[in-house]
């Protein structure tokens, strides 16, 4: 499995935006196999996004989606406060079967 969490923050007037850019790759995901989990969080105009993969497979064709592409190069076009923050983290444990 692989688990990865980004973190960054947008300018206060790309917050709108960036959410619908987020709710369109979401749509496009849960149209897809489901070995995989994505979730966004928010806090301000800081987003937090985890996702888990059930294998490197999953992963590359979750990261090819047009529209999740699409919102990359948006958030990155925007002007991003500081640098987005990639962290693979390991799981140690859940309380249910993530797949």
């Amino acid at each position: 499995m692989i688990v990865v969490k980004v973190t960054y923050t947008v300018k206060d007037s790309f917050v709108a935006q960036n959410k619908q850019n987020i709710n369109a790759f979401l749509r496009d995901f849960k149209k897809m196999d489901r070995d995989f989990r994505y979730t966004v969080y928010t806090k301000e105009n800081t987003f937090i996004h985890l996702s888990h993969f059930k294998d490197q497979d999953i992963q590359t064709a979750v990261l090819e989606v047009p529209s999740f592409k699409a919102f990359q190069s948006a958030r990155d076009a925007s002007g991003l406060i500081g640098a987005h923050h990639l962290e693979v983290l390991e799981l140690e444990g859940t309380t249910g079967d993530i797949f």
